[in-house]
């Protein structure tokens, strides 16, 4: 995880133009986004989250639940059982096929309970388009809390930082999202180098363990975890085991969120590029093709490992920028999503759907 640091910190921005600069000069003191420009929900309307996975609730809304019973989704066929059966459920086209009486069980539908955990460690204070990879995560939690909700379905945050996890209880309605999405705005900012027991395995292994019901997951963080210098694909990362957990019983999405100078680095001569986590820095010419080659190679490779675990995790993953449109980016990501969500997340063998 690294920062880029470019002039000694100087005073916030006086103004909108000088967003993207002051991103870069200084720690950021507060939200780089207002509350109203999180999520625009008239680019919203016409989309929706696919849920596949089965949940567990007493509220019947718009969802398949794990247990038969009453319910608008139908299910199997089966013999009808006189004096337990009721006969308005009588399905006679089989009935007439099979010249026996069977009766149509139904699925009761559920209410879906949506959790998102926030990273707001130090590495996700930066940013240099103008917005932080904390408030873009923030955003994305603001779009597919809209895209998610229905009648009846509750939203709840955690928000995880060196010291601990916070938890705000989940709540139904769109009032409801809205101040939680302004909870995450108005915590405040984790300075540098702050240490702490909780780290972002941590956070994912509290999520499953805490919240038991089914549901949808969403975990939004940069993903990188500090002193993992590895770059194959193929070994485990720390925080792969906690979110394959976390997928066996829930439907997860993971949010990774970067900046563009995270993944190019820019040709600007001697450059002091720091770990915001740890007390690493050095000196990078950037001027040097050859180093910066190397750079943006193993910054690819950094990149590659994070979506091979979480692939092997089953989970969905979305990759947002922030000098890019996010509502852009969710939107393509919820179309396709819609076509590979059922085999993507496909549970372990043994656990049910």
């Amino acid at each position: 995880m690294t920062e880029v640091a470019f002039a000694p910190p100087v005073p916030p921005p006086s103004g909108p133009a000088e967003a993207a600069v002051a991103s870069v000069l200084h720690e950021p003191t507060g939200a780089t986004l207002p509350l109203a420009k999180l999520a625009p929900e008239a680019a919203l309307r016409r989309l929706e989250l696919t849920i596949v996975r089965r949940l567990e609730g007493f509220l019947q809304g718009d969802h398949l639940g794990l247990l038969p019973g009453a319910g608008s989704d139908t299910s199997d066929a089966r013999l009808y059982v006189p004096g337990q059966d009721d006969i308005r459920r009588m399905d006679w086209a089989v009935t007439a096929r099979t010249t026996l009486p069977h009766v149509r069980d139904t699925i009761a539908d559920r209410e879906l309970e949506v959790w998102a955990l926030l990273d707001v460690t130090p590495s996700m204070n930066w940013g240099t388009a103008g917005v932080t990879k904390r408030d873009l995560g923030i955003a994305a939690i603001a779009t597919i809390g809209f895209l998610s909700q229905k009648l009846g379905d509750r939203f709840g945050g955690m928000i995880m930082d060196p010291h601990g996890l916070k938890r705000i209880p989940a709540r139904a309605g769109r009032m409801a999202l809205y101040a939680l999405l302004r909870t995450m705005l108005t915590t405040p900012i984790v300075p540098d180098n702050t240490a702490g027991p909780v780290d972002l395995p941590e956070g994912i292994e509290q999520m499953a363990r805490t919240q038991r019901r089914r549901g949808l997951r969403v975990v939004v963080s940069d993903f990188l975890t500090t002193g993992d210098a590895e770059l194959n694909p193929a070994v485990e990362t720390v925080w792969e085991r906690p979110l394959r957990k976390l997928s066996v019983r829930n439907q997860v999405i993971c949010v990774e969120v970067v900046d563009r100078r995270e993944l190019e680095f820019p040709d600007l001569g001697e450059l002091l590029i720091r770990d915001p986590e740890t007390h690493f820095d050095r000196y990078v010419n950037t001027s040097d093709s050859a180093a910066r080659a190397r750079l943006n190679a193993a910054t690819r490779a950094q990149r590659e490992r994070i979506r091979a675990a979480i692939r092997r995790c089953g989970a969905a993953h979305i990759q947002l920028r922030t000098d890019r449109d996010w509502v852009q980016d969710i939107a393509r990501f919820v179309l396709a999503y819609r076509r590979i969500a059922s085999q993507l997340h496909t549970p372990p063998q043994g656990v049910s759907r």
